[in-house]
């Protein structure tokens, strides 16, 4: 039995990485942490776990963790994350971190995007991204792993085909997303009050979101060249998940059958990615690990579009995918 820690255990990936868990059957939660004016009873902070989780979580105790634990789930924000990670691998864990703090390679674009000096650079040189339909091999066996952000794990897994096989312009992608208000996090706002996220569409980030280095980092390498992207997240009045449009300049005539028969081919034997005859829908993927994608000649260009749910295949779901792969067991374990 895989023997798991959260760490940062009180939001939205912490519960639903949780709830996956209770569920898996060769790995079990064993330990969780959080701020200590976070702390309790977990089953007394979410609901939904009385009388099948009587853990308690507690303020993070790193003494316990290298006899209790195999591997963390490290669910801390951004910046934070950092200052963690060498010491739960220092206690000989394996550690999956969901913050972008090892996303991207180059510290410089890091501190650029994140405004704070990179702080632990050794381990961001070793670290894996963890996109498995794309990075598998590395990521078996790895030590630290880069849980892929939401939106890039939406627009990759829409464009990796086009990209892999050199058939777009790799100077002019647009991605456009629509987020659920989940993807704010647990913590209140103002913008994200009831009253103003119900009914209402907005977008945010414009030109400066910090998943946009990221998406250009991994699509160049899927693609063997510079990659530019313009991405624009937009966030509406539901709980979870992301539609992604991305629109593709092509470098040669496609229609929608060949376009069907790349996408099938590309991710034939993929458990988690699935093809639709058109646009894929939120709802359709809504508490699941899915992603749902489709290609489109239009007008002279390919549209494509993906749907996933941003808690599960774009945070907490991925992560326990990354995990199964990590230590050998079948993939889908947990997560169908």
């Amino acid at each position: 039995m895989i023997r798991v820690a959260i760490i940062g255990a009180s939001g939205y990936t912490g519960a639903e990485a949780i709830e996956i868990l209770l569920r898996h059957g060769e790995a079990e939660p064993v330990y969780l942490s959080a701020l200590p004016e976070e702390c309790g009873a977990v089953d007394e902070v979410f609901g939904q776990f009385k009388g099948r989780c009587n853990l308690e979580i507690e303020p993070l105790d790193l003494a316990k963790l290298s006899d209790l634990a195999d591997v963390a789930l490290c669910c801390l924000p951004h910046k934070v994350s950092m200052g963690f990670v060498p010491k739960l691998l220092e206690v000989g864990l394996k550690v999956i971190d969901f913050s972008a703090d090892y996303r991207l390679k180059d510290p410089a674009i890091y501190e650029e995007f994140y405004q704070v000096k990179h702080t632990d650079t050794a381990n961001l040189a070793g670290a894996v991204y963890g996109l498995p339909e794309l990075f598998r091999d590395k990521i078996k066996g790895a030590t630290l792993i880069a849980n892929p952000g939401c939106f890039p794990t939406g627009a990759l897994l829409a464009t990796a085909p086009l990209l892999k096989e050199g058939l777009i312009e790799t100077d002019s992608i647009i991605v456009n997303s629509v987020t659920g208000a989940s993807g704010a996090g647990k913590n209140p706002s103002s913008k994200f009050h009831f009253p103003n996220m119900n009914e209402n569409l907005f977008a945010y980030g414009i030109g400066t979101h910090r998943h946009m280095p990221e998406m250009e980092q991994i699509a160049g390498e899927v693609a063997g060249e510079a990659v530019r992207m313009l991405f624009q997240p937009h966030v509406g009045p539901f709980d979870r998940g992301i539609l992604s449009t991305v629109y593709c300049r092509p470098k040669g005539k496609l229609s929608g059958e060949k376009l069907a028969r790349l996408y099938e081919d590309f991710y034939a034997g993929e458990w988690f990615v699935r093809m639709r005859k058109d646009s894929p829908a939120v709802k359709d993927v809504a508490g699941t690990n899915y992603c749902h994608v489709f290609a489109a000649w239009v007008k002279g260009l390919v549209v494509c579009f993906s749907a996933i749910d941003n808690i599960g295949k774009g945070a907490s779901g991925q992560a326990i995918q990354n995990m199964n792969i990590i230590f050998g067991l079948e993939e889908s374990l947990g997560l169908e």
